[in-house]
């Protein structure tokens, strides 16, 4: 843990104006990453994220990225300053890593690349990149198996290696990566793009620090990381002093079961936080864990989230919380436990925080919670041009909780996850797929004051034989809450040949499932929680749901009420006389 207390003036306008100067340089090298990038994955879906580093491995600023990939890359830049000496870290070069239990990451497709920074010949910063790779190898086509009892079936793991030494790209480890993966070109060019992005990382941070001074620079990073300390200790004095807990559930472990518990209880002490996730269950038999950083990182985005959305992300958040997490539990498990679906337990814990926070909380400032989960779909097989294989991977959003002033929204990912969807172009011209619908769910908001967000439902259908899907979700069981008298949102569902007289409910589950050409798979996703009794819903906001179709007639009824409901129907028939319902 940091030390930040250390009583000097600080300037704030000249520290923001230093973070965003920070900032600049990372969010440019977000755009390049992305713009660049080659894979589908992280040129359309933007699963990517980058950041800066000072030579001690702090923090110091990224960009409006990932949040859970603020734990890989500090933890990669910890493993590379752990294995290497000082001596051994040279200018022009760059490191590959990986994995979870030697690199610090939270997932083996999230390959970082870290590059030092020198200055006056000296180590002075690392800037660091991330991408997700749809795929790194493994026991099955995407690298996240749910049911994966051990991180040796997940992909290949990257302890932190030079794969540039001296400004040389170092081709034996380039082909040992991406031979290692079912795409490997998409690999070895996304690779490359990573190494060129963080050189220009490299130009822009030494073109900063001869504008600014190493000393004037050095200075201000210290600034930085007091202020951000100083800023979210206010925010934790101003709130109720005490502690609260809140507990939600994960449907299984990834091998079906019994419920899962992840508890968080809070306590505010002093300006302090406390963290302590004892309580939470045992160590995932499936491939749900969560390693110490990706803890980190959740929690490091839900107290921003909760205080301050505009606090920079760095160390400096790290010296007023202290979090306790139990040994061989889910977010904390003992090698070789499988990490590759460790995000869906990220967004429950990250909604556990948030359940934890809200009695502690001004009354406006509570939501209820999201859907929680980040519901997975892979699909692969032979290219359209049968000479590659490819591994299409989606994440699908869902219903945000309503707020005390507002609707939850609509599709949108929450909590430590921000990546965009495929566009359903993209998909029908890279792969021998067709997506068949992609819309929001009718009925699926919690109903409340303020209403949940609506989940969202992609199908897609395969064109080809011997095309495998797998997928992962929750909340099958378990849905999101609502608040202070709010409804739930919907469950998720997972549905094979949706309205066919061969219709199946899956699994929430599915490690391969064999698809002929024509056969359909759909993902629902949940609904968000209701905020507030149904009955204080206006007759506006009812009116407008009922005329967009987001809920119907006769849920309507069971959740507002036959009156509201009715008013409602004759605000939308005096514009719509011609409509019946």
């Amino acid at each position: 843990m940091m030390s930040c207390d250390v009583e000097r003036g600080i300037d704030a306008i000249e520290v923001e104006v230093f973070s965003n100067r920070i900032l600049a340089i990372i969010e440019e090298m977000g755009a390049k990453l992305v713009r660049s990038s080659f894979s589908p994955n992280i040129k359309e879906r933007q699963d990517c994220s980058v950041a800066l580093f000072d030579e001690k491995g702090r923090a110091i600023g990224q960009a409006a990225h990932i949040p859970i990939h603020l734990g890989s890359l500090k933890g990669g830049v910890d493993a590379v300053l752990r294995d290497f000496d000082l001596d051994d870290i040279e200018e022009g070069d760059a490191f590959i890593c990986n994995d979870a239990y030697l690199a610090g990451g939270t997932h083996l497709p999230d390959i970082s690349i870290i590059t030092p920074v020198f200055y006056s010949n000296g180590l002075r910063f690392f800037v660091a990149c991330v991408g997700h790779h749809a795929d790194v190898g493994g026991s099955v086509p995407g690298s996240i198996s749910p049911s994966a009892t051990s991180i040796f079936e997940e992909g290949i793991r990257i302890p932190p290696i030079k794969i540039v030494r001296r400004g040389i790209l170092q081709d034996d480890i380039v082909r040992l990566v991406i031979n290692n993966t079912r795409e490997p070109e998409d690999r070895s060019l996304d690779l490359k793009v990573q190494i060129a992005t963080n050189d220009f990382g490299v130009i822009q941070t030494k073109k900063l620090i001869e504008k600014m001074g190493l000393g004037a620079m050095e200075i201000a990073v210290e600034d930085l990381l007091i202020y951000t300390s100083r800023r979210l200790k206010k925010h934790l004095l101003a709130l109720r002093q005490g502690s609260s807990s809140f507990t939600t559930w994960m449907d299984d472990d990834g091998l079906e079961g019994q419920t899962v518990p992840l508890t968080a209880n809070v306590k505010i002490e002093n300006g302090h936080l406390l963290i302590d996730f004892s309580g939470s269950g045992p160590q995932s038999r499936g491939a749900f864990n969560v390693m110490t950083t990706g803890v980190i990182a959740t929690v490091s985005y839900a107290v921003k989230a909760l205080l301050d959305p505009d606090l920079p992300a760095n160390d400096g958040l790290y010296s007023v919380i202290q979090l306790k997490m139990p040994r061989g539990s889910i977010i904390n498990p003992v090698y070789p436990a499988a990490v590759g679906a460790r995000t869906t337990t990220c967004q429950k814990l990250a909604g556990a925080i948030f359940g934890a926070f809200a009695k502690l909380l001004e009354k406006e400032q509570i939501m209820a919670s999201s859907h929680d989960v980040l519901a997975g779909m892979v699909f692969s097989g032979l290219s359209k041009q049968g000479d590659r294989s490819y591994v299409y991977l989606e994440t699908i959003a869902g219903g945000n909780g309503a707020h005390s002033k507002m609707d939850g929204m609509d599709g949108a990912h929450c909590h430590i996850t921000n990546s965009l969807n495929m566009p359903v172009e993209a998909v029908e011209h890279e792969y021998p797929l067709m997506v068949e619908e992609y819309c929001l769910i009718n009925g699926s908001s919690g109903s409340g004051r303020m209403r949940g967000g609506m989940g969202v439902a992609r199908e897609v259908r395969a064109l080809s034989d011997d095309t495998t899907f797998s997928g992962r979700a929750d909340s099958f069981i378990t849905a999101a809450e609502g608040y202070d008298g709010g409804l739930p949102g919907s469950h998720c569902r997972i549905i094979r040949n949706y309205g066919s007289q061969n219709e199946i409910v899956m699994a929430p589950k599915q490690r391969l499932i064999s698809l002929a050409a024509g056969e359909r798979v759909r993902m629902e996703t949940p609904g968000g929680g209701g905020l507030g009794d149904p009955s204080g819903r206006s007759i506006d906001d009812l009116a407008i749901d009922l005329e967009d179709q987001r809920i119907s007639v006769a849920r309507a009824r069971l959740d507002y009420g036959n009156e509201l409901t009715e008013k409602a129907l004759k605000m939308i028939s005096k514009s719509y006389p011609e409509w019946n319902f």
